[in-house]
């Protein structure tokens, strides 16, 4: 396999924000009102795999132990293009952009990539470990951005 060929893996990603207010305060409103169309956006996006959804609703947030204030969005992708096409080259650009309205800025990275192969879904704990460790250490090969893009590599196995 070439390098930067991702044959038999997807892209896992994993973004985290601080709500200035709780959900259901008239500040979030309009955030709320888009989480059903976003998510229907994402599903029916070009190399869209999964997301973790935090119920039937179209509206559910994700529940976790993390912080009631904290809110997550985590998906599985085909490749690094149909991710970046979708958060910057669909209709989700326009709510990414208003991002400063509803979520605190932070100093420290919000969003984490990695390889999975295909068929397994990450779960949560993962995705959070992944963002830890990109804060801490910074973009590798284990957990990455779009900025600091890696491409996945076979691991080399020495004789």
């Amino acid at each position: 396999m070439a390098a930067g060929d991702a044959g038999g893996m997807h892209l896992a990603q994993l973004n985290v924000a601080h709500l200035l207010a709780p959900l259901d305060t008239p500040q979030l409103a309009d955030f709320v009102a888009l989480l059903e169309p976003v998510n229907t956006l994402s599903d029916a996006a070009p190399g869209f795999v999964w997301r973790l959804k935090g119920g039937d609703d179209p509206t559910d947030t994700v529940r976790h132990d993390y912080g009631d204030d904290l809110v997550i969005n985590f998906s599985v992708w085909e490749s690094r293009e149909t991710l970046w096409n979708f958060v910057y080259r669909s209709r989700h650009l326009a709510v990414l952009q208003r991002r400063r309205e509803w979520f605190q800025r932070i100093a420290e990275p919000y969003s984490v990539m990695w390889w999975v192969p295909e068929g397994e879904l990450p779960d949560l704990a993962e995705g959070m470990a992944r963002l830890a460790r990109l804060r801490a250490g910074g973009p590798g090969p284990e957990a990455f951005t779009f900025k600091e893009f890696h491409d996945f590599q076979e691991p080399v196995i020495s004789a």
